[in-house]
């Protein structure tokens, strides 16, 4: 798998201090408030694993799982849910965990979705942010790292459910997903 990989963008010493940075900074905004932290798969996982490890409060988990890509590498645009929370939101406080933004759609289509069930407030923490990506205007509220247009892979991200395994996140070498 390595050799597949043109360049590391972020190591695991990276990853891990701003995982500790976000948890940190979690952890005062809701001191006192247990959120409910929805993690989205099948990416979100590695990066909700650490980060909820690094909040210092009480919080609930669950999980809701979108589909836009397939096994392809640019975003369908058509959102669907596969599977769907199962916490009452209402007049709770929500954080969104995801992986990557990359034309924002499936947040945007996410947000919206949850903010039907009535929470308290609604933010993201987002690991990776490529605006220069985005379709839609979509805030951040909790970003790890901006990147560019490359296709990555590694801690949570993959291609055709590869590569997922991966300590760090790296740019996927073109000749494997063209």
């Amino acid at each position: 798998m390595n050799s597949d990989i043109a360049t590391v963008l972020f190591n695991e010493g990276t990853i891990e201090k701003k995982i500790r940075e976000l948890g940190h900074q979690l952890s005062i905004d809701y001191e006192g408030k247990e959120p409910v932290v929805i993690g989205i798969l099948n990416g979100a996982v590695v990066f909700m694993t650490d980060i909820i490890r690094n909040i210092r409060t009480s919080l609930t988990i669950d999980f809701l799982s979108l589909s836009s890509y397939g096994s392809g590498t640019k975003s369908s645009g058509i959102v669907k849910i596969r599977k769907d929370i199962d916490t009452n939101l209402e007049n709770r406080h929500v954080i969104v965990i995801e992986d990557i933004v990359d034309t924002g759609l499936s947040l945007k289509y996410l947000l919206e979705y949850l903010n039907k069930h009535k929470p308290a407030s609604l933010k993201t923490c987002i690991l990776l942010d490529k605006p220069k990506a985005h379709k839609v205007d979509i805030h951040i509220d909790y970003k790890g790292f901006e990147i560019g247009n490359e296709f990555v892979v590694g801690y949570g991200l993959d291609f055709d459910e590869k590569y997922r395994n991966l300590p760090y996140i790296g740019i996927l070498k073109k000749e494997i997903y063209s």
